[in-house]
């Protein structure tokens, strides 16, 4: 295990994180329909209870993201999460408003109701999909920071490594059209993996019928805008480095080259693509298909996971500057310690149990599809 490996082994954790993260935002693209699908009340606590077993994952696996960014690569999680601070500080209360709004829109004693908790739900279920992918975009389209490591050795008292060169902090993500293509673009991912899960965790034949139409829209917007997206990307210009000097510059066709250069990941991408819309195509086409989820899941996680090694594999910037090229993030330039990694790798070892865990937890909660029948219970929400 070389350091070179080790960077790249870390990176291929987090970015596979990153993708279970977007597979599990089905929770809030679900939620962000409450409204549009539920046409009663009974419906609506269908919608909020069926999410609501599986929120905790969602959360769980964003803070492990952070963590996981943290551990292998501090000088990013500084940059971005200590520079871009107004961006990822909403997104994180947007999560926190979930977490309680869940909790106490049945309470007793709620002074502010039922709906208001729901319409908290639906924000949170368009605000976090969409600023989540904003800010994965900027691994594409760059980010507005500056890094100056000279002073940790030009004896500052107080060294400030990485600074960001607006005010903005992070917001200005969200004024580069290209982030908002992809931002939305994750939304209707979300609502669409979202109906797809209630199909198939919900036994109720009128909301399934309901999401079944919706599916078309959403499913269709989302192709639309992530085909543009992906075309911007393979056919414009990349941020590349020479691994000899740090040099960064400007590469025309970089992440077209990385795919040909790394033919697995373009089969793979194929591979997730397919997956994808089988799933989509089939339960639209079908009337009793309700297992739609898994194929368009698996095949989420994988292009997910493709689109975010593109952007470090094979000497690419992974977060580009463009207020200093120079200033742009790699993968040998960014990373912890050897010492750091390797530690972490074996402790890596372990996460295959976790996942165990995760899996047997989820089936033994979705042992039979949800029924207005089993929210009479004291563990409804």
């Amino acid at each position: 295990m070389t350091y070179l490996f080790l960077q790249h082994y870390w990176c291929f954790v987090v970015a596979l994180l990153a993708a279970l993260l977007v597979f599990l935002m089905f929770v809030q693209g679900a939620n962000s329909l409450i409204f549009s699908l539920g046409r009663t009340e009974d419906e609506r606590r269908l919608i909020v209870n069926s999410t609501g077993r599986k929120w905790e994952f969602t959360f769980t696996t964003l803070v492990t993201f952070g963590g996981a960014f943290f551990a292998s690569y501090p000088l990013f999680y500084s940059t971005s999460f200590g520079g871009a601070y107004w961006l990822w500080m909403i997104i994180l209360f947007s999560f926190v408003l979930q977490a309680v709004s869940y909790e106490f829109q049945s309470k007793l004693g709620n002074l502010l109701g039922t709906t208001t908790f729901r319409r908290l739900l639906v924000l949170n279920g368009v605000l976090g999909p969409l600023l989540l992918g904003g800010a994965v975009a900027t691994f594409f389209t760059g980010s507005n920071f500056i890094v100056e490591r000279d002073n940790i050795v030009d004896g500052v008292a107080t060294p400030i490594i990485s600074r960001w060169a607006n005010n903005l902090h992070g917001l200005d993500a969200l004024l580069n059209p290209w982030n908002v293509v992809f931002g939305l673009a994750v939304v209707e991912l979300a609502r669409t993996l979202g109906i797809l899960y209630l199909m198939n965790n919900v036994a109720d034949e009128n909301l399934r019928s309901r999401a079944s139409v919706r599916l078309v829209g959403t499913s269709l917007a989302f192709v639309v805008l992530f085909l543009a997206f992906l075309g911007k990307v393979l056919l414009g210009e990349g941020y590349a480095y020479d691994p000899e000097t740090g040099v960064i510059f400007m590469e025309p066709y970089k992440y077209l080259h990385n795919l040909l250069a790394m033919w697995p990941l373009a089969v793979m991408l194929l591979i997730g693509v397919v997956f994808v819309l089988y799933g989509i195509v089939r339960t639209i086409l079908s009337k009793t298909y309700t297992h739609g989820i898994w194929p368009t899941g698996f095949g989420t996680i994988v292009t997910v996971l493709v689109l975010l090694l593109l952007t470090a594999w094979n000497n690419t910037v992974y977060y580009p500057s463009t207020a200093d090229l120079q200033s742009s993030l790699t993968l040998q330039n960014s990373s912890s310690s050897e010492f750091t990694l390797r530690t972490m790798f074996w402790v890596s070892l372990l996460v295959p149990f976790v996942l165990a865990y995760i899996v047997y937890a989820w089936r033994a909660i979705d042992k039979k599809p949800l029924t207005i029948d089993e929210l009479n219970s004291d563990h409804a929400y």
